[in-house]
């Protein structure tokens, strides 16, 4: 199916992007339900900037996923890791799996670099909400990580980038890889600060999350 914007009403009211696989209507079964979170460039009042990267990229150009998607859109001047947006994404999330045939047990969350660092902070606020999470050229501005131990995480990042330094997910993965077997690290030697373009075009990525399931 394709991308249709509904809006979550809470202390702001957010617009979102929400995707529903092609059997949606004609099953019984939950499905897996993914939260993208974009870029600071797509941020603003425009729903339709979500789709120039990431899943809602390459739900527009066709392809087929066998997971629900929403993927809200931030303010102008705000970030993804604030505290408000953190609470209004959580119950964006609770209020889609009440509101939709929603797999408890499979819920993901993914971003791109503010995306990255918003999906990052989400985990660690609210360490029960995700059964597996993907974050591209993204980071933490938190030193306590150990929100982040029991999450399968797959982190991503440009060598080249000169936007948020490869540090960023180094870091991150330095500090988990003892405490958290299902951590890893992907990095690319000649990518600058795009390094999702690469990785949502990999089918492994998606098959690597959905292969995760709460017990």
């Amino acid at each position: 199916m394709i991308l249709k914007k509904k809006t979550f009403y809470q202390i702001h009211s957010i617009d979102y992007l929400i995707y529903l696989p092609d059997k949606y209507y004609n099953d019984e079964k939950s499905y897996p339900l993914v939260l993208f979170l974009h870029g600071a460039g797509e941020r603003g009042d425009n729903v339709d900037s979500i789709k120039k990267h990431g899943i809602p990229k390459r739900i527009e150009e066709g392809v087929h996923f066998p997971f629900i998607t929403i993927a809200p859109q931030c303010r102008d001047g705000i970030w993804w890791s604030n505290s408000e947006n953190i609470n209004i994404l959580e119950k964006l999330i609770n209020y889609s799996i009440l509101d939709l045939k929603v797999d408890k047990k499979r819920v993901y969350g993914t971003g791109l670099s503010m995306g990255g660092f918003g999906i990052l902070e989400l985990a660690l606020k609210v360490p029960s909400l995700f059964t597996a999470i993907v974050a591209i050229c993204g980071g933490t501005i938190t030193n306590d990580l150990g929100g982040l131990e029991n999450t399968p995480i797959w982190l991503f990042h440009g060598e080249q980038d000169d936007v948020i330094p490869i540090e960023s997910s180094l870091l991150i993965y330095k500090y988990l890889k003892e405490k958290n077997k299902n951590i890893h690290l992907t990095t690319y030697p000649n990518i600058m600060h795009d390094s999702w373009t690469k990785t949502y075009e990999n089918k492994e990525v998606y098959d690597w999350l959905l292969s995760f399931k709460k017990m």
